[in-house]
């Protein structure tokens, strides 16, 4: 795994559990933002369960390479963006 991926997933590991934000950049200058809680890394992905009154879905996973990319920007309460 690419070093920088990998310091991804170390801050992703040292969050487990907590409550995450989510900003997806779709097409068309659309935004999404989804609430949950990390539950899961694993090598080439991280695991979130979502608010269920939110979302129609109760889980997405996202890989590291979508945050390097910037495909989506991760935040934690209080924190800036990974």
């Amino acid at each position: 795994m690419p070093r920088q991926l990998l310091l991804i997933k170390q801050e992703l590991d040292s969050k487990l559990g907590q409550e995450i934000v989510l900003t997806a950049f779709g097409g068309r200058k659309r935004k999404i933002e989804r609430k949950g809680i990390l539950r899961e890394t694993y090598h080439s992905v991280f695991v979130v369960d979502l608010d269920k009154t939110q979302n129609k879905y109760d889980r997405v996973s996202y890989s590291y390479t979508d945050i390097l990319t910037s495909a989506i920007q991760v935040s934690f309460a209080e924190e800036e963006a990974i």
